[in-house]
């Protein structure tokens, strides 16, 4: 509710209202940039009182986070989809070729089927199983060089 008693009456006619000469208080001039400006110039006692970790590092970068994720597929997922994946029938078996197509690693969550031939650089011990019980095999490149 608004009442005759507040500051600014006092401040009437007076031009400025205490702040001082032309244009101070009107804009953003008085605020010394946007954000977090002038962090290491004119607000640097700010940063020492209230943020003294603002600047440097800390930590470090684990070698684990910078190796290569591997692209995964679960032998379940294989099975759903085989008939679209499969290039051509091996002996009435699907064959898949999972390198070509971008998996690294071949997982064992899920029910295999159907018996698939698939082509992958590396493999878990379950889905290797899951996948020789089906009535399939799993083809790594040093095998099929013969090596």
């Amino acid at each position: 509710m608004p009442h005759k008693l507040r500051k600014i009456r006092k401040k009437r006619g007076s031009r400025t209202h205490g702040y001082g000469r032309v244009g101070q208080h009107r804009g953003g001039g008085q605020r010394g940039g946007h954000g977090k400006a002038g962090f290491n110039k004119h607000k640097w006692t700010y940063v020492i009182k209230y943020e003294p970790n603002y600047f440097g590092k800390r930590g470090f970068t684990s070698p684990k986070s910078l190796k290569q994720k591997a692209n995964v597929i679960n032998v379940g997922t294989l099975d759903e989809i085989a008939e679209k994946l499969s290039t051509e029938k091996k002996k009435g078996k699907f064959f898949i070729d999972l390198e070509r197509r971008g998996y690294t690693k071949l997982l064992g969550a899920g029910k295999v089927t159907k018996p698939l031939i698939v082509k992958v650089a590396a493999h878990s011990k379950s889905a290797a199983e899951k996948i020789k019980e089906a009535g399939g095999q799993i083809l790594i490149e040093a095998q099929e060089h013969g090596r």
